[in-house]
């Protein structure tokens, strides 16, 4: 979206720095961001709390998080040219304020639809908070230390979703679930009141009132109903039978017939909704996909892991979400030094490499996963899979800016987050549908094994009535014998269809390992203009 009449110079885009130190501003922003992110995942757990408080089905619970993403995603595209309007900094406050009045009301909701409601008008305020912190990040720096400032960003970015399942299972026992969304009012107040104080927008994004009628009413209704059936599809598609259902399919061809109209109409619009001609760079294109790749592989295992845990082992909500803490630890200690490296070696390099760990650590956790997996073992592997993490998401969003004028940032994090946040919904469904499917594949494979003249199944049917004998009576004893030896292939089929989803995630790092090296070469240190490349 066009903000400004004319793009401003580079010598006045060279020369401006920010009044404040720009480490104050980075933490600023990325508090907000922070408080956004982690409420994203901080739900999941507490979804059953909410179903049987608000009388409603687990099923219906789940459009708590559907609601927040549909209204998330449509209006993260729309920041440039909110902030074209009011202002980047006002936006941003805006934002602040509508998600901190919506969490308050989310909490004081008592019936379904008015939580789906307050969900909407929160996914929305959210929405505008992430590409606008990354935005204010890559404009209060200098190009040669973007990176480093990314970082911050980065661990904002990876970090919240890893504790959410923690924090949120450990407040739903402890409190209520109302209060997830109470924590957000204090957090939401400081930041409001530094950013107001520290934050300022540079003179090529001044606001435009008149840009208020420029707004992209056909892109938006586009982008509303494609985005809207996507999460449908995606909320709904196991339950439905994916295509196998009438309602899948038809919400299906809905979404690929407006997709595809977004895209020719923003294409030719004078004042798009999103610049989709900033695909023409081949770095942006390129950087698009890893990242819808790299959010869908953080959010996907961020499901997978504690859902193994409790599904399979028996873990608590709690339990199963500190299984992730050890992770965001190693991101801690690890984000720096990924900054540091964006400054000192090729950005594709960062995201090979970056690449090349998801692989090592999909792999360790598919050999590893077993019904025998200790709380240590999860820990640890997770802590591997976490590594790898920064070297990706801070050199792609690096790399995202590589060649682009610096007035385009607006644009170029809401797209970037967009699409990171599509990844996540797409990679949670399909892999939930995966673990599924190959699930009912190795129950029917070990299936075949269970023949009752097998006589290590006779030995364990007899040791089993024995057991069962001395409470249940003679009479239940062989059923119950039989139910258990079900109950364990169960659980072993569980656990094999994990195991292959996990060597999937593996297989799709490695493809995307040459893919890093479609990226310009870019002269590490140096900016996003088109110097640094070559």
């Amino acid at each position: 979206m066009a903000a400004a009449t004319a793009s401003p110079t580079l010598a006045v885009q060279d020369q401006w720095r920010p009044a404040t130190n720009p480490w104050l501003i980075a933490a600023v922003v990325a508090l907000a961001a922070f408080m956004e992110v982690l409420d994203t995942s901080i739900a999941n757990v507490a979804l059953p709390h909410i179903a049987g408080s608000l009388g409603a089905s687990e099923d219906q619970s789940t459009w708590v998080l559907t609601a927040y993403l549909v209204a998330n995603a449509i209006v993260l595209p729309m920041g440039g040219w909110a902030a074209s309007v009011i202002g980047r900094k006002r936006f941003f406050m805006l934002c602040i304020i509508i998600f901190t009045v919506s969490s308050f009301l989310c909490g004081i909701a008592n019936t379904l639809p008015l939580l789906l409601l307050f969900r909407v008008f929160q996914g929305a305020g959210g929405g505008g908070l992430q590409p606008m912190a990354q935005a204010i990040m890559a404009d209060s720096f200098e190009p040669s230390k973007r990176g480093l400032a990314f970082s911050l960003y980065g661990l904002v970015a990876v970090l919240a979703p890893s504790i959410g399942p923690t924090l949120g299972g450990w407040i739903t026992d402890n409190y209520s679930w109302n209060w997830i969304f109470y924590i957000n009012i204090p957090v939401g107040i400081l930041a409001l009141i530094l950013t107001d104080r520290l934050v300022e927008d540079p003179p090529w994004n001044k606001a435009d009132k008149s840009n208020f009628f420029r707004i992209d009413y056909i892109g938006l209704a586009l982008l509303t109903i494609s985005m809207g059936t996507l999460q449908v599809m995606l909320d709904k598609g196991e339950e439905k039978d994916w295509f196998g259902s009438g309602f899948i399919r038809t919400f299906g061809i809905i979404f690929v017939a407006t997709f595809v109209a977004l895209i020719i109409h923003e294409w030719y619009a004078k004042s798009p909704l999103m610049d989709l001609k900033l695909f023409k760079s081949r770095n942006f294109a390129v950087c698009c996909f890893l990242m819808l790749l790299t959010g869908g592989l953080l959010n996907a295992t961020t499901v997978l892991q504690p859902q193994f845990l409790q599904t399979n082992l028996g873990y608590t909500a709690t339990i199963a979400g500190l299984s992730l803490s050890g992770g965001g630890i190693a991101l801690v200690i690890v984000m720096p030094f990924a900054g540091q490296a964006v400054s000192r070696f090729p950005a594709r390099n960062l995201i090979a490499f970056g690449f090349f760990c998801f692989a090592l650590a999909y792999y360790l956790t598919a050999t590893k996963l077993s019904l025998l997996l200790s709380f240590s073992t999860a820990s640890w592997l997770r802590v591997i899979q976490m590594v790898a993490i920064p070297f990706v998401f801070i050199s792609v969003t690096t790399a995202a800016y590589f060649g682009l004028p610096r007035e385009k940032s607006n644009q170029i994090s809401g797209l970037i987050n967009f699409v990171r946040n599509i990844g996540g919904s797409i990679l949670i469904s399909l892999t939930s549908a995966e673990v599924t499917e190959r699930g009912q594949f190795h129950q029917n494979q070990l299936l075949k094994h269970l023949s009752m003249s097998n006589p290590n199944l006779q030995n364990e049917l007899a040791a089993l009535k024995g057991v069962f004998g001395g409470s249940a009576g003679g009479a239940n004893a062989s059923q119950l014998a039989h139910g258990s030896i079900y109950n364990q292939l169960q659980q072993q089929s569980q656990a094999l269809a994990y195991v292959d989803v996990f060597y999937l995630l593996c297989a799709a790092s490695v493809l995307m390992i040459p893919m890093a090296f479609l990226l310009k070469k870019n002269k590490p240190g140096e900016g996003s203009g088109e110097i640094a490349v070559h």
